[in-house]
């Protein structure tokens, strides 16, 4: 599965519109297909997949701790 949210164009201003919050994000190819996830705090992760990631798209969705952000992942993924 994937998270249930639109794609995102992949670049400095998706980043700079991610929350300094946990939660899970999900990276996709041009096509929308989706290359994988991940865990943390959202705006410091999703920096580092920028810098060195192959990603077109994002998704996100923020949660309340660390341990919400995992369940979602278990649920979504």
């Amino acid at each position: 599965m994937s998270l249930r949210r639109r794609w995102r164009e992949f670049d400095r201003g998706a980043v700079g519109a991610a929350p300094e919050r946990y939660g899970v994000y999900e990276l996709g190819d041009a096509e929308g297909e989706s290359l994988g996830y991940g865990v943390g705090v959202l705006r410091d992760e999703l920096k580092e997949e920028l810098a060195y990631g192959e990603a077109a798209k994002v998704r996100w969705v923020a949660a309340e701790s660390r341990e919400h952000a995992e369940r979602i992942a278990e649920e979504q993924f």
